[in-house]
Order: C-alpha cells, then structure tokens, then sequence
C-alpha cells in the first residue's frame, strides 16, 4: 500500500450543504493524511502524538459544532449521531493513550481504521440528517425566519 493509497481527499461527495461542517471535514482528512506522512517517514513521537492529540481536540470541535446545528434544527436523530461521535472520541482518545506509552504502538493499520471510521461515518450518518436538514433551509428561507 502507497502512501497515496492511505490518504483521503475531501471531494463534493462529502458535503452536507452546511459550509462549517464541510471545513471540518476538510481539516479531519488533512490532520489524517499530515499524521499517514508523519508514520511512513518515521517521524519523531512527539510529532505523531501531538498530531494525534490535534485529532482528539479538533474532532471535539468538529462534533460539537454538528451538533449545535442539529440541535437547533431539531433533528431527530441527534443524540444518536452524538454517541456515534463520542466513540470516535473515545477511540482517538485511547489511541493517544497507547502511543504515549509507546508510539510504535502506532500502525498505519489503526490509522487507517480511525479514517475509515470517519469516511464512513460521513458518508452514512452525516449524509441521513442532508434531507432534513435541506428540508429545514428550505422552509426557513420560503418563512423568511432564519
């Protein structure tokens, strides 16, 4: 496997229509793609785990801006969607906990699986609430209440 294989471009094919969360996921696959580079060309561990902590915090950022939105919007799936989140929390979590211990503990194999929990999640989860949420924009915009 190349190390373009690993990486993952962000395309108009993750979009859900809202700008802020279309930048997070931007930044999410940039952080991935900057930690697969930091793993191949062996960097130092300091590196990975802060790039891994970088991760955690932003993805906090990322998942509790979604949710205000879908809070205020009303989705009804919402506090599903946010246990989905705190998972991948919870994984990157102890993914940073197990790298500080030992940052060959690190594989490109996690990587992947984190990345891939992430790709799947926006292309399953976040594309259920893009209806709904078009929906909402919609009537907000014929009411003209924002």
């Amino acid at each position: 496997m190349t190390q373009n294989d690993l990486k993952v471009e962000w395309d108009a094919g993750f979009s859900v229509d809202v700008a802020e969360i279309d930048t997070h996921q931007k930044k999410m696959f940039d952080l991935f793609n900057e930690l697969i580079d930091l793993k191949q060309k062996n960097a130092e561990p300091k590196e990975i785990t802060n790039i891994i902590s970088e991760i955690n915090d932003y993805g906090k950022q990322y998942f509790s801006d979604e949710e205000k939105i879908l809070r205020q919007r009303e989705y009804p799936d919402r506090d599903i969607h946010a246990r989905a989140h705190r998972r991948f929390i919870k994984s990157a979590i102890s993914l940073r906990r197990e790298i500080s211990e030992d940052v060959n503990n690190l594989t490109l194999d996690t990587i992947v699986t984190l990345r891939d929990w992430l790709v799947e999640h926006i292309q399953t989860n976040d594309a259920m609430y893009v209806p709904f949420l078009r929906i909402h924009k919609y009537v907000e915009d014929v009411s003209g209440k924002k």
